[in-house]
């Protein structure tokens, strides 16, 4: 019954780690700018625009838009991942104090992190100029 306790003990420590931290605030913002497009591409869908189900509408897209949403969903998808990725390496890298891989890792985690988050902003701001 001990190993319950030291088990939660070392769960708790971790979370006072700021790579723990770190990682948890990407994955939370993440999961933000996801729920924000996702309110917003629902709705873009005709099924619940019929139903009644949506609070607004948007205009009708056609398919040259709603595969480049849904491409942009995948992009955003792996750069969210890749950006998670580097963020990992850079803390292995810093522990190892290999500090030419952890700059590395820093760079391409800005840079896969911007991406991802670009992507999200530039949906959203599509979003917000056809729905209404």
């Amino acid at each position: 019954m001990k190993w319950i306790i030291d088990d939660i003990k070392r769960g708790w420590a971790q979370l006072h780690r700021a790579q723990t931290q770190l990682t948890i605030f990407l994955i939370v913002l993440f999961g933000a700018l996801v729920y924000l497009i996702a309110g917003y591409a629902f709705r873009t869908d005709s099924v619940l625009s019929y139903l009644r189900i949506t609070r607004g509408g948007c205009r009708t897209m056609d398919n040259g838009l709603i595969i480049a949403l849904f491409s942009g969903m995948i992009f955003f998808s792996l750069t969210a991942i890749l950006t998670l990725g580097e963020v990992q390496r850079l803390f292995q890298a810093r522990q190892r104090g290999a500090w030419v891989e952890a700059s590395r890792a820093l760079r391409w985690s800005i840079f896969w992190g911007s991406c991802a988050v670009g992507i999200s902003v530039v949906a959203l701001l599509f979003f917000k100029a056809n729905c209404y």
